[in-house]
């Protein structure tokens, strides 16, 4: 991010000090590796972080419980009203928790002073600044002799860290202590020359009771001054500049670790010095090095992060401010359109390997909240939602990766628990298992059956974004029918299917317990999962859609609300954080005010009883975006301007789970991005609905570059109730147009921009003009 005073939103942001706390690091991601920086020139860490790095779980812990046996009886004693039968369904388990995410180390470039010297900090010193560039991932630090820039290579798969003086005396090591390691963590590092006047640096550290380890190289590249080659680092003195490159891997103790055989490590650190040496070649200088490096990175980063932009027209003042500051302004445009671009930028770095966890890519302690791991009933859904509509294909893929990576987990599941083909998505995994493990009776995760059509329907919204047809995601689709054609065999009162057990994450009713029949949910991700399977599969159609059919319908209780459960006795408890009974609404869109106007109102009303609970983003988010389907601007400002007061946000951008900055989480960081599109623009494939939920709080700006349902690529600019929309389809299509001033029929063809102008008055349709 530059010093300039920006011309538009900025793209970027920046601090007058180092950040003090780990929380506070700028970050930069390829979602294979990560970095978090702290910018001291005098003792800089760069947290190294990496996505496989799970504390391990004995396999013999991982195991989905086997329970098909006693399900029929279970279903008997529900149906027949025994509302407390579903907590004593398990295998006698205690809880378990999936693998926790943890740092690897950090690399730490000391200045001079030896460790716990007392030492000037960067905040006292004239002329400092800290910044992340969000369209380089490049995050620097400047101060009077000294510049260090930091960014994870998306084409090299690198951590690559250049510090430039002259002179640079410092002391490079990579140092493993970190908040919460295990003090049994068996750790062993080691320090050889190279043949540049550098040194590649190791770490090893082997996990306590068993034989997973992980292991850091740094390789360090040196130009002028000297190196000294010491036990734990290299000291280097008087260097004009000095490029570090890191990579981390996770692996079996037995790999070149603790005791080996001294030539298998030998072995090992002659090839991490060639794979990192590869990178930086011997008639390349430090600078050129990393600029070739920069370069091939810039490449992939910047094409996929400049895809969309957002402008709301914030003064030229306040965009210049640092983050820390503006966050002090939450009624701010300026503030929006910065973390519009950073969690856009975040959500990005955080992808690849596998998608954002609880925490993105990136964590500074070994005791991460909820294991950093991926929860599936609301946080990784809302943290990916956006990736179709804010043309991040690449967040798409890297779901895709922990999906299909883990499908025959999820094929155990349905037949350990359910007794039936097909598959069961956990609730909580760490990327490694996914089996269901992780339950008790108060969260009884193992009976939720809706997760495999929440994780799919963000792939499912992509193929329709792209076109074209993914075989892994057909087949998948076929793969979730089959499972409820096994499940679903029970019946109710009125001889429509009961959904039993049925499980409502992650609330219970008044008058049962969190066991029950018939949540909604569970009834909407049935009808979705089958009809939807239909439409892939015609020859299976007329069986999957008349199944579909006999499902429940969708209950309005006596307050006028849609209600979280479809079965006589169970009553509503509005003070929660989850929303899992609006998923018709958002993301499904099979309630809508357009379709289905009655339950339409009935949902708007749910929402209106709703109660924040605990204060969890992720559950304001959820609202507003609820809020978003259902054309309320005013709620869904006011859900968003409760995290924007709330002080949720770092002075690194990234989130918090609870007011206050409590508890590292990437919730509201990724998923607002998602948010303001819904705000604006929101498409099937065949509707396009412009500026449906715009507050008052924004009445002039551009939303660039949005992708659409039905293959076409949006540009939509506003101002006091008029603007424009002009729209690049791919393929041919027709959509049923609403905007604030009615509604109406669009033809596009393929190839053939179109320009809509949009009035200010109700029931004037747009004008439509081809370009």
């Amino acid at each position: 991010m530059t010093r300039d005073v920006p011309d538009g939103p900025a793209h970027g942001t920046w601090e007058a000090a180092p950040a003090d706390r780990w929380e506070d690091a700028f970050l930069s991601g390829n979602g294979i590796h990560g970095a978090m920086v702290f910018g001291d020139p005098e003792d800089e860490r760069v947290i190294v972080n990496h996505h496989a790095l799970v504390r391990p779980v004995d396999p013999a812990d991982t195991l989905p419980p086997r329970l098909a046996a006693a399900l029929p009886d279970l279903q008997d004693r529900l149906l027949n009203g025994d509302a407390d039968a579903a907590e004593g369904f398990t295998d006698g388990r205690e809880l378990r928790w999936v693998g926790a995410f943890h740092p690897a180390f950090q690399v730490r470039v000391r200045g001079r002073g030896a460790p716990g010297e007392p030492r000037a900090t960067a905040g006292a010193v004239a002329g400092y600044r800290r910044s992340v560039d969000f369209t380089t991932g490049v995050v620097a630090a400047d101060s009077p002799g000294r510049a260090g820039r930091v960014f994870v290579s998306r084409a090299d798969d690198v951590v690559v860290h250049h510090v430039t003086g002259p002179p640079v005396t410092a002391t490079v090591t990579l140092d493993p202590r970190l908040p919460g390691a295990p003090g049994d963590l068996a750790v062993e590092r080691g320090c050889v020359p190279t043949g540049r006047g550098g040194a590649l640096l190791t770490l090893r550290a082997r996990y306590p009771g068993g034989d997973l380890a992980f292991t850091g190289e740094t390789l360090a590249v040196v130009a002028g001054g000297h190196a000294t080659i010491g036990p734990d680092g290299l000291r280097v003195t008087s260097a004009d500049e000095l490029l570090l490159l890191t990579r981390v891997r996770r692996h079996d103790g037995g790999d070149a670790h603790h005791g080996e055989d001294a030539h298998l490590a030998e072995e090992a650190g002659r090839a991490g010095t060639a794979a990192l040496s590869a990178l930086a070649p011997g008639d390349a200088t430090p600078a050129e090095a990393y600029a070739r490096l920069l370069a091939r990175h810039e490449r992939l980063h910047r094409a996929a992060y400049e895809r969309v932009t957002l402008d709301l027209g914030a003064g030229a003042a306040e965009r210049a401010l640092p983050g820390s500051v503006l966050l002090r302004t939450p009624g701010s445009p300026a503030l929006v359109e910065r973390l519009f671009a950073s969690g856009r930028y975040h959500l990005l770095s955080a992808s690849g390997m596998l998608p954002p966890r609880l925490t993105g890519l990136w964590t500074g302690d070994w005791n991460t909240a909820w294991s950093g791991a991926f929860t599936t009933n609301a946080n990784l859904n809302l943290q990916t939602a956006s990736a179709a509509p804010a043309a991040l294909p690449e967040v798409t893929e890297a779901l895709a990766a922990l999906v299909y990576g883990q499908w025959a987990d999820w094929r155990d599941n349905a037949r350990a628990i359910f007794g039936a083909r097909g598959v069961a998505a956990p609730c909580h995994t760490d990327g490694v298992s996914g089996h269901t493990y992780h339950f008790q009776r108060a969260y009884p995760h193992h009976l939720w059956t809706a997760g495999a059509d929440w994780l799919l329907q963000p792939l499912l919204e992509h193929a329709e974004t792209a076109g074209g047809t993914d075989p892994r995601l057909t087949d998948a689709l076929a793969e979730v029918a089959l499972f409820y054609e096994d499940f679903l065999t029970r019946t109710g009162p009125d001889g429509r299917i009961a959904i039993v057990p049925s499980y409502s994450p992650e609330n219970r009713p008044m008058g049962g317990s969190w066991g029950a029949v018939n949540a909604t949910m569970d009834i909407a991700a049935a009808r979705h999962a089958l009809t939807t399977a239909a439409a892939h599969h015609p020859r299976d159609a007329q069986r999957l859609r008349a199944l579909a059919d006999r499902l429940p319908a969708y209950r309005v209780n006596d307050d006028g609300a849609l209600a979280e459960w479809a079965w006589p006795g169970l009553g509503d408890r509005y003070d929660h954080r989850h929303l899992s009974h609006l998923y018709p609404v958002w993301p499904l869109g099979e309630i809508n005010p357009y379709d289905t106007p009655e339950l339409a109102r009935a949902a708007h009303r749910a929402l209106e009883l709703r109660g924040a609970e605990n204060d969890s983003a992720h559950g304001h988010l959820h609202h507003a975006l609820v809020a978003a389907r259902l054309r309320d601007g005013e709620r869904a400002a006011a859900a968003l301007n409760r995290v924007l007061c709330g002080d949720f946000f770092h002075a690194s951008l990234m989130s918090a789970h609870y007011p206050g900055r409590d508890v590292y989480n990437a919730d509201a960081a990724h998923a607002l991005p998602g948010l303001l599109i819904e705000m604006l623009v929101q498409s099937t494939p065949d509707r396009l609905v412009l500026l449906p939920a715009l507050p008052a709080a924004y009445p002039a700006g551009a939303l660039r570059g949005v992708r659409t349902r039905f293959g076409a690529e949006l540009d939509l600019v506003w101002r006091d109730g008029g603007g424009s929309a002009t729209i690049r389809p791919s393929r041919t299509a027709t959509v049923d147009l609403r905007t604030p001033a009615g509604a109406g029929r669009l033809d596009l063809l393929a190839g053939e921009e179109a320009v809509l102008v949009l009035g200010a008055g109700v029931g004037q349709p747009p004008a439509a003009t081809g370009v």
